[in-house]
């Protein structure tokens, strides 16, 4: 069986299209998946210490709330083996500075700024560590995600040609489209973090209340045909697509129903049924973080387990890169 690794970072609070997509992929195929809460990637960027450490606590009390078992996979804290800085190191004795410069994420984020930390620039070597320190056969992502995956690739062959057949060479693979969550308030966009729209965007922990006035405020149009039309109905469409994903009914079902309703009832029956969908993680999430104590012990597990794959992975790095054992 092949082994997966994904990572997220403890930034912002989940939304609806991270739940979805994202994790709802990793509770499907989780078994002897590794699942990590990227706290040192977090850092690149200016950042509060208190709400990293409740962020990062927060979004590890979701996971497990949506369904990730630690029975079954390995969810733990990326700082918490902290050998994954020692291969980053190493790595970025095998990587270029030109490689790292054209990395997109990096041209963007240090766009127009004069002083951009090296952590940002460094973000990939960091994140290749990640995946090749767990030997990793897959790594599902997202497309603006392939190219860090292709220069871990290229980093991992760099590696076994210079010091012997030592790392995994992982492949990206990018799940199958599924429902493709739009912003509330403008459907032309995909949902993202809160801050960008926060009237637009649902996030997993809102209140029922604040969900039913986000879905109600929703932008639609001014007809009042409940249909399926992503070009001259994307507000609609949208809406359509996430009462799909919260009844697990098929969407021409749902023209059926409500294609004449009216805008008033269509939408209360999408804020109705998000809410039932949401309602589960929110109770499973309200007690584990009543138990924080649990909620150590499962990221302890983890990190053990995740420990004994990255202990041998290092045994051999070093071996093979001629560092001198301690014994």
């Amino acid at each position: 069986m092949s082994r997966q690794f994904s990572g997220i970072q403890p930034t912002g609070d989940m939304h609806l299209g991270n739940f979805v997509g994202a994790v709802g992929r990793w509770v499907q195929d989780q078994d002897d998946g590794l699942f990590c809460v990227v706290d040192l990637h977090a850092m690149t960027l200016p950042y509060d210490p208190a709400e990293l450490t409740a962020g990062t606590r927060r979004l590890a009390a979701l996971l497990l709330a949506a369904g990730l078992d630690p029975d079954r996979c390995t969810l733990f804290v990326q700082s918490h083996v902290p050998v994954v800085t020692e291969l980053t190191w190493i790595l970025n004795c095998v990587a270029t500075v030109g490689e790292l410069r054209r990395m997109t994420q990096f041209k963007e984020k240090g766009h127009g700024q004069e002083s951009v930390s090296a952590g940002l620039l460094d973000y990939p070597v960091l994140m290749a560590a990640d995946i090749l320190l767990y030997d990793s056969d897959e790594v599902p992502v997202g497309e603006d995600q392939i190219q860090h995956v292709e220069l871990t690739r290229d980093l991992a062959t760099r590696f076994n040609h210079r010091f012997g057949d030592t790392l995994v060479v992982p492949k990206a693979t990018v799940p199958p489209v599924g429902a493709r969550i739009k912003d509330l308030q403008n459907p032309t966009a995909k949902m993202s973090k809160s801050v960008d729209s926060p009237q637009g965007t649902i996030l997993v922990l809102d209140d029922p209340k604040v969900i039913t006035k986000k879905v109600k405020s929703a932008v639609t149009d001014s007809d009042t045909a409940v249909r399926f039309d992503v070009e001259q109905k994307p507000g609609v469409s949208n809406l359509l697509a996430l009462l799909s994903v919260a009844t697990g009914r098929a969407i021409p079902d749902l023209e059926a129903e409500y294609g004449t309703s009216g805008y008033g009832t269509f939408k209360a029956a999408v804020a109705e049924a998000l809410v039932e969908y949401l309602r589960p993680t929110r109770g499973r999430y309200e007690a584990l973080v009543a138990d924080p104590a649990e909620l150590t012990r499962s990221l302890a597990r983890g990190a053990t387990k995740a420990e004994a794959i990255a202990s041998a992975t290092m045994d051999r790095v070093r071996s093979a890169t001629g560092l001198l054992p301690t014994t």
